[in-house]
């Protein structure tokens, strides 16, 4: 036998439909999405399983963006190159209307719910370029506390042309936006922000127009057309619109000091930027800044639940596709009995998070305001926190190979941690949803009466549920029990939410899930479903592309 022969290697993971494939998906879109939107969708899913979508997005994430602070002749022009592929990936999730569409589009469609299941299907090709995707469709709800600056931006926010380039409005036919928010001294305490914003009247932009001095620590997408902004104006910390390119043709005062070298996140530009002089048009009030900004917090909180969901899939996607063409020690390695619990156990996971995260999205399609205010909080605490630990597992079902670049498995590692990190971490989401059980209380009725559609089904949920509504229900957010216990708290209420819309809309993986996440029958690692579930694997691994 020749020492070159390839042998008990997996045909590349190219070729898929990761619409149809994705079952919990498919049956999601079918639901909450309008007949006629459903074949673009499908044909968004053929393309981000083509092997010219992969490889675009192999060669976005290894090719870095690279910082241009002067041109040759030493003019100061900020700008960050892109490799081709990253401008192919936006062009792509523009074209299909990923951005800020869904603000502008009727009412019954299912929009914002159509939206998520594209933006779910493109981030598996590549999860880097879907931060300035998503902060142009969370722009959307932020924008319109302004009826002028709302009309001048929301439309080519939800162009869906992609027009690279720093050039002002009126010359582009789609914009990208942009946030800045943190700074080096405060990071999620935005209210420590030292920026300030001086109101100077005759500006060059509408409205009332200030000029911005200060320093923010994380800019993403610095080569985007416009940013939502927090400074300290006199009143206190306000959100300001801040265009790069003024509508004269000059460019907006804003000196790129960096780029973030990321352990994930390759193919995105991350960016220090320094204001001296900048302009920006106040967006709400004086001194209201984060009660303005945080409607667009809010939309990107739903994608950073969005874009785990789809790492989730993904990875377990890539480990059942190696699984059932490696064999190992005479069988199939979807045939190993240990095997097959690891592989089920991450597909309950991963099918929990879709439902969930298409559940939320619906509710923006809904009005469903109150529901969604703490859905999203609890979805992006859990979600985002479950997608580490499950890609890890998913990636040592490749063994070695799952450890090598090329088989994505090790990109989606690095990229998992993210979501959980950015938009506020862990601790600060757990806090906030117990801030809006006690300052919002029809927030917390609006997830029971979600809870209890499916009451009566299963004796097991409803003891969680109501353990779980009770103990979020009883913390204050001032109370030293609330400030130690709040991640326990919302813990129960999310793995009881994905329990009931599994329960609802899954019926196939509930019990499984149910007896596995609320019943004990499980342990501290994936892959430790009990024994009785054993005959449930095969019906919960047939819904995995």
């Amino acid at each position: 036998m020749s020492t070159h022969e390839v042998t008990n290697q997996v045909e590349p993971f190219v070729d898929r439909d990761f619409l149809s494939e994705d079952r919990a998906l498919a049956e999601a879109v079918a639901r909450w999405v309008a007949a006629e939107e459903v074949a673009p969708l499908g044909e968004l899913g053929r393309l981000a399983g083509s092997p010219e979508a992969q490889d675009h997005g192999r060669l976005a994430d290894a090719n870095r963006p690279v910082l241009r602070t002067h041109d040759a002749r030493g003019n100061r022009i900020d700008e960050v190159e892109f490799h081709p592929s990253w401008h192919w990936l936006m062009a792509r999730a523009v074209g299909a209307g990923l951005t800020a569409e869904p603000w502008t589009a009727p009412v019954g469609r299912g929009a914002h719910a159509r939206r998520a299941a594209g933006f779910m299907i493109w981030s598996r090709v590549e999860a880097g370029h879907g931060c300035p995707i998503s902060m142009s469709y969370a722009a959307g709800p932020a924008l319109r506390h302004d009826a002028e600056l709302a009309s001048r931006w929301l439309p080519k926010l939800a162009s869906r042309t992609y027009d690279f380039g720093i050039r002002p409005l009126a010359e582009k036919a789609g914009v990208i936006a942009g946030m800045g928010m943190t700074e080096k001294q405060g990071g999620s305490d935005v209210r420590a922000n030292a920026t300030t914003a001086t109101l100077t009247p005759g500006g060059p932009l509408p409205g009332e127009t200030y000029r911005l001095t200060g320093h923010k620590w994380f800019l993403s997408a610095p080569m985007s057309d416009v940013f939502l902004v927090l400074a300290q104006a006199p009143a206190g910390l306000t959100c300001l619109v801040v265009p790069r390119a003024l509508e004269d043709g000059t460019r907006n005062p804003f000196a790129l000091q960096r780029l973030k070298d990321k352990l994930g996140n390759h193919s995105n530009a991350s960016s220090e930027v320094e204001f001296d002089g900048t302009w920006g048009s106040r967006l709400g009030d004086e001194g209201r800044g984060v009660r303005t900004i945080i409607e667009m917090v809010g939309a990107t909180r739903l994608d950073t639940v969005l874009g785990s969901t789809a790492t989730m899939r993904d990875a377990v996607t890539r480990a059942v596709h190696h699984a059932r063409q490696r064999t190992a020690f005479g069988r199939l390695l979807v045939d190993q009995p240990l095997m097959r619990n690891v592989l089920a156990d991450l597909a309950l996971e991963a099918e929990a998070a879709t439902v969930l995260a298409m559940r939320l999205a619906h509710a923006f399609d809904a009005g469903e305001a109150d529901f969604a205010r703490i859905g999203v909080a609890v979805g992006k605490y859990w979600v985002c926190k479950r997608t580490a630990p499950m890609v890890a597992e998913a990636l040592e079902c490749l063994g070695g190979n799952g450890y090598v670049e090329e088989n994505v498995l090790a990109r989606l590692y690095r990229e998992a941690p993210l979501n959980s990190i950015w938009e506020g971490s862990g601790n600060v989401n757990a806090l906030d949803v117990i801030r809006a059980i006690s300052r919002e209380p029809a927030s917390l009725e609006a997830l029971t009466k979600e809870l209890h559609r499916v009451r009566g089904v299963s004796r097991a949920l409803d003891d969680h549920m109501d353990d779980a509504v009770q103990q979020a229900h009883s913390l204050r957010p001032d109370s030293p029990e609330a400030a130690f216990t709040a991640r326990s708290a919302v813990e129960g209420l999310a793995v009881a939410l994905q329990a009931a819309l599994l329960l609802e809309h899954s019926p196939t993986v509930a019990d499984a899930f149910i007896a596995s996440r609320i019943q004990g029958g499980h342990g501290h690692t994936f892959g430790t479903l009990p024994v009785d579930l054993a005959g449930s694997v095969g019906p919960v691994l047939d819904r995995i592309g």
